[in-house]
């Protein structure tokens, strides 16, 4: 099967058969009781066919919605590719988000089959799911007593094999049938359904797969949710590329996964980077004498690494020191193999790119949205593709320009079908010529890179007429080990403020080297040194921001922001609206003090 065939995404699977070889057994890798589950690419399709034969034989028909709340695993792209041959409707929905969000997903996609991970799950949802007049049935993944198990489906769909009606059925879904519906993790307000067509992800997984320069015998972790797009797009190019895919056990047991698997890349969340970066600043602040000086050193070094040699030979020559010496203690410590780690879901901090470069392992950044499928501009192959501080290039076949006002459009294959259910909304974000409106503030370099500058809904204006973006100030703040969260506001204010949780875990480790004596992280908060410290965190930020955007108010809260407690979406972005909400007596004083 040739890629031009590929008009469908379960067109994928004969492709890779095609293509790549047969007997390779782990196509896709999952951990179970402590050891890897892998799948070869026969089973992969024998899974999904049979799974395809139960969901025809429930009487599954086109359009019907059918959702799964899991961790990433094998089985949630069986789930995906069996639904999706059937001509349903695959809605995934994150495993860690609020009561009230999942109660809105189940409801307003009107799901009728519901696959979950396991019976914790299940109770979690139990009220919810109780309440949901359109569900049919639920199934499991995890082996466990109580709810009927996905296998089961597999036993249904092996005693009524009908191939024939099966290809039927494929033969008429087009690219421009539905094939998902995601529901926006949103940082403010109830989230929208994203109906999303087979030709925007293709164009999308396509898009990006000249980039890798890797593919059949290479392996890749799976980190950030499958319920993203970005991360469930690049599931697809690792598919499309013969790349072995490794779902990662937790954000907590990653690097334990790299070491055992030696990935060539993954995708992750900026808040990934800046925790990896922390926990490796937290291990030289231990080190003493000399092997201290020598890694301070060397990060110093790896904080003013330019792409290509931009900095010339002396700088060379001591990046090359720092590299042996220090450096690649950092690739060694993620697998050894990394030659791609792709940043999206919101902007990182140049600085730490560099670092990580330095250490050779090149950071990709990309930008896009769920409604375009999602990808809208994004890094590729040197020398022209990556640059640093930008999100790239735009993808082939997307076109991308600036309004005048500012605002990042974008036109093409990639646009979404639809917000699900309220048509109304499609024209406040998709204009009369079939641009899409991101909402997100940009411009392009002299090299054609998009450089994302803020959020409009976001940008605030001082007392004084002066705007102000607070997403780059706040990526900023957050890049200091002292801080694990910080938002940034000042509307009709004299001058900017901000909201920050510290990071308790490193500043715990900061006050037993400082002898600093607390009982809790109330009291932490309350104590001079650390107040102190903090503001010099803030300083070090101010003196490289604008006069007018520069930060007069600070203000530490004790909380952790979570997404279980509402503050974070399940892409770790701080949920404004939320936060100002919450802490509205705090900053009303912060301001007034």
């Amino acid at each position: 099967m040739e890629s031009s065939e590929i008009t469908r995404l379960f067109d994928l699977l004969p492709y890779y058969e095609d293509k790549f070889n047969p007997e390779k057994n782990d196509v896709l890798a999952g951990k179970e009781h402590g050891v890897w589950r892998k799948y070869s690419i026969k089973e992969f399709r024998e899974i999904v066919d049979d799974l395809s034969y139960a969901f025809m034989q429930m009487n599954v028909e086109k359009n019907d919605r059918i959702a799964t709340v899991t961790n990433n695993r094998p089985e949630w792209n069986f789930i995906d590719m069996s639904v999706m041959q059937v001509g349903a409707i695959h809605v995934p929905i994150y495993p860690t988000i609020s009561l009230s969000d999942y109660e809105h997903i189940l409801n307003h996609a009107q799901i009728s089959y519901l696959f979950l991970s396991g019976m914790a799950m299940y109770k979690k949802l139990e009220p919810i799911i109780k309440e949901m007049k359109f569900l049919k049935g639920i199934y499991i993944f995890n082996n466990e007593e109580g709810l009927p198990r996905w296998t089961e489906l597999l036993e249904l769909g092996k005693a009524h094999r009908d191939k024939e009606k099966l290809e039927a059925i494929k033969a008429t879904i087009t690219t421009n049938d539905p094939c998902t519906l995601i529901y926006t993790s949103g940082t403010t307000g109830v989230q929208k359904g994203v109906l999303l067509a087979h030709r925007g992800l293709i164009i999308n997984f396509k898009g990006v797969s000249p980039t890798p320069d890797f593919g059949d015998g290479s392996c890749a972790l799976s980190l950030l949710p499958l319920s993203h797009v970005y991360e469930r797009m690049l599931n697809y190019m690792y598919l499309y590329l013969g790349i072995s895919i490794y779902y990662a056990e937790s954000i907590a047991k990653f690097q334990a996964n790299c070491m055992e698997i030696r990935p060539y890349m993954m995708c992750c969340v900026p808040r990934v980077i800046e925790k990896v970066y922390e926990g490796i600043l937290a291990k030289g602040r231990k080190l003493k004498g000399i092997k201290k000086g020598l890694f301070f050193w060397a990060l110093g070094v790896a904080e003013k690494y330019e792409l290509y040699g931009a900095n010339g030979k002396w700088y060379q020559f001591k990046w090359k020191i720092a590299y042996n010496l220090v450096l690649k203690k950092f690739r060694d410590a993620l697998g050894g193999r990394f030659r791609i780690v792709v940043s999206g879901g919101s902007a990182l901090n140049p600085k730490l790119c560099r670092i990580f470069h330095a250490a050779l392992i090149p950071v990709y950044e990309g930008y896009g949205v769920t409604e375009t499928s999602p990808v809208i501009t994004v890094s590729a192959r040197p020398p022209k593709g990556l640059k640093i501080g930008t999100v790239g290039l735009p993808l082939p076949g997307v076109d991308v320009r600036i309004a005048e006002n500012g605002e990042i459009l974008s036109k093409g294959p990639n646009i979404m079908i639809g917000y699900y259910r309220q048509p109304e909304l499609n024209a406040t974000v998709i204009d009369e010529d079939g641009w899409f409106h991101t909402g997100d503030m940009g411009r392009f370099d002299e090299d054609g890179h998009l450089i994302v500058t803020g959020r409009m809904k976001e940008n605030f204006k001082t007392s004084g007429g002066k705007w102000i973006a607070p997403q780059p100030i706040e990526n900023k703040l957050t890049a200091s080990p002292f801080i694990d969260c910080a938002i940034v506001m000042g509307e009709n204010q004299k001058v900017a403020g901000t909201l920050i949780v510290p990071d308790f875990a490193h500043l715990k480790s900061w006050c037993k080297i400082k002898e600093v004596t607390y009982t809790s992280n109330e009291e932490m908060i309350k104590e001079k040194v650390i107040l102190d410290r903090i503001k010099k965190e803030v300083d070090d930020v101010n003196k490289t921001l604008g006069k007018t955007e520069q930060i007069g108010h600070i203000c530490l809260t004790a909380d952790e922001w979570s997404v279980d407690s509402g503050e974070l979406s399940a892409t770790l972005k701080v949920k404004r609206k939320v936060v100002m909400e919450k802490y509205a007596n705090i900053i009303t004083k912060m301001f007034n003090d």
